[in-house]
Formats: structure tokens, sequence, C-alpha cells
């Protein structure tokens, strides 16, 4: 079967914009073929905000998505294979998704990556940021 992943995040990216809040994807930076502006790399991940408003050009392809987008003012161009995104979420609500490995297929030169810490205490990470208007940090939630 194909890899469930590249659908998962296109329906939950419609499905935060369809709501009228604003949907992010934490990209693990580490990964081969990501292309993201390094200065916002933090432990190793980056938290892109992919609304339709913040993106120019944005493609959810079955591969990787890519798009343009602004960074401290400079124009950049942001490419993430699909295997890279580890989830996705509303800023407003964390609503949202964690991808398991299952979702996607892993490269034949991958090997599995133990699980974080906090994946395995049963708790999803919480990306940095100034969150919503209300200055309360989201929380990701599995959507099941």
């Amino acid at each position: 079967m194909k890899p469930r992943r590249p659908y998962l995040l296109r329906a939950l990216h419609e499905w935060i914009g369809d709501s009228g809040e604003t949907p992010h994807v934490v990209v693990d930076a580490g990964v081969d073929g990501v292309v993201v502006p390094r200065p916002y790399v933090k432990d190793g991940k980056i938290v892109l905000n992919v609304s339709l408003s913040a993106t120019r050009g944005l493609q959810l392809g079955n591969d990787a998505l890519s798009f343009d987008a602004r960074f401290g003012g400079a124009s950049f161009s942001v490419y993430v294979p699909v295997r890279a995104v580890l989830g996705i979420y509303s800023r407003e609500s964390g609503q949202g998704m964690i991808f398991s490995e299952g979702d996607a297929d892993p490269d034949p030169g991958d090997s599995p990556s133990p699980p974080s810490p906090a994946a395995s205490a049963g708790e999803p990470a919480v990306p940095a940021g100034k969150g919503g208007k209300s200055g309360k940090r989201p929380k990701l939630q599995v959507v099941k």
C-alpha cells in the first residue's frame, strides 16, 4: 500500500484551514533533502506555518511539501520530503496529529530511530513558539 502520511497531511491541512485556524508542521531538519532556513532550526527541528496566507505556491505532494515564504524579511524556497514531517497541528487550538513511523515509507538506507523520551512517555512533544494570542503554548493532541 501507499504511505498514509501525505494523505493525512493534506486532509489535516485542509481541516485546520477550513476551521479558520493556522496549520503548522513540525519538521525533522536532519532528514536528507530538507531545505529550510537553518537559523530557525532548534534542536534539529523546525516549526513551519503552512497556512495559505503565509506561503506562496504551497504544494502538498505525495513525496514532498514545498513553498516559498519570508523568514526575517527574506524570501526562501522551502522543500521538505514528506518523511521529514513529524506532525501537523493548529497554532490556536493545538489539535492535530503526530505521525507514526508506519505513516511513511522509510528510505532503504534509513535505520529506525529510537522513540523520543516524550513519545515513549505517551506525551507528544510541544514545539517552541509564541502560541496563540492568549499567550498559551499550543498542545498537540493525537487525533484518531
